[in-house]
């Protein structure tokens, strides 16, 4: 029996091994460890890379995505548009900035944020004033959309932005799992007023433990992220606001900045595994991933769908295949978020039917052929 993971640290780490610990060296030598020369140099390179002016470093993805919501403006006790079907970090971030999340439903072929979901909401539950978009059942403000560029696709951003503009909203991109995705061309963290992304050691350009990173055109939002991560001050022991402990260090920025010049290289990969599976499984009772056709998708996650979705797991997992679900409960069927009784039928649906399947750039045409081998036989009668 073959064992394929669903991601392999071990052989990226291998690939940068020596660079790494050249670098490692000289920063523990100089004991500059954090917001030093490798922050720095790796902000300027994230941020060239994206297509930005500003890349921060902070961290971890929660707190991307958290200052974010706080440097666009987004005040406390307003409201912020996005989806259930994301990791519980998304709505957290909100919930930390002191806002509240309207969780709309989802396209059910890309599983991203569906502009007709939000519209549908604006249109009969928002009164819009040509200025301030308000909720009519409460009277607060509705102020962003947060679209999650979900599984390492980019969400339907060029409606998303229309309705934005239309009615005065922030755009604040959860970019957690597609560093490197594009829309129309565009790489995603770059078309919002501001994004947030997480550099966990599993994403597609992650770090050795926690990263994460806020992009952005707005020189007031770089500002204001700046002061957050790092207790509000202005410079040392100046303090103009109440902020966080969120900085990145110098030793994971060493290692995202190996991981960044192979990023386009490992993203192809990905893409091209991807294209392996979409052909050994069309002719299966599953549904294989829909890349939209304006986005270019870089497979954070390979996510297939099928009624029989436990049967598989357990299948998969028996015989060697590191699958996972991604995600099982979604985040208003979790504990904290039950009370506010709401139905996302698309959601629910998607939720019970996921697989992930193993991808990531250091797997084999053969650890390919074996997975959808192993897929076959499962219908086949196992």
């Amino acid at each position: 029996m073959r064992n394929v993971p669903l991601v392999d640290l071990k052989a990226q780490y291998r690939e940068i091994k020596e660079e790494l610990f050249n670098m490692w060296e000289e920063i523990l030598e100089g004991m500059r460890l954090y917001l030093g020369p490798n922050v720095q140099t790796f902000e300027k390179e994230f941020g060239e890379y994206i297509g930005v002016a500003d890349c921060i470093g902070v961290g971890n993805g929660t707190e991307a995505v958290h200052y974010a919501i706080r440097a666009a403006g987004v005040n406390s006790g307003e409201k912020v548009i996005t989806v259930s079907h994301t990791f519980f970090a998304t709505i957290e971030a909100i919930i930390h900035a002191g806002a509240e999340p309207v969780m709309v439903d989802i396209n059910e072929d890309t599983y991203n944020i569906s502009p007709d979901r939000i519209l549908e909401y604006i249109e009969t539950k928002c009164r819009f004033d040509g200025e301030t978009l308000i909720d009519k059942s409460d009277g607060k403000v509705v102020r962003a959309i947060l679209p999650v560029h979900l599984y390492g696709q980019s969400a339907c951003m060029g409606r998303i932005m229309e309705i934005a503009k239309k009615y005065n909203l922030k755009v604040i991109e959860d970019a957690a799992q597609a560093q490197g995705a594009e829309y129309n061309g565009r790489k995603v963290g770059s078309i919002g007023d501001v994004a947030g992304f997480s550099f966990y050691f599993s994403k597609n350009l992650g770090a050795f433990g926690e990263a994460g990173g806020v992009t952005t055109n707005d020189p007031d939002i770089a500002y204001m992220v700046k002061r957050l991560r790092e207790h509000g001050q202005k410079d040392k022991y100046h303090h103009e606001m109440f902020g966080f402990n969120g900085r990145l260090d110098e030793l994971q920025a060493a290692v995202l900045r190996l991981k960044l010049k192979r990023l386009d290289k490992w993203n192809e990969r990905r893409r091209m595994i991807a294209r392996m599976y979409n052909d050994y499984l069309s002719d299966l009772p599953i549904k294989t991933p829909v890349e939209h056709e304006k986005a270019k998708h870089v497979y954070h996650l390979y996510v297939i769908r099928t009624e029989r979705r436990d049967e598989l797991f357990n299948y998969l997992r028996e015989n060697g295949v590191g699958a996972g679900i991604h995600y099982p409960v979604p985040c208003h069927k979790q504990e904290p978020l039950k009370e506010l009784n709401i139905s996302l039928p698309i959601t629910e649906k998607v939720a019970d039917e996921i697989i992930s399947l193993p991808i990531h750039p250091h797997m084999t045409d053969a650890d390919v052929e074996y997975v959808c081998d192993t897929i076959r036989a499962f219908f086949a009668g196992g």
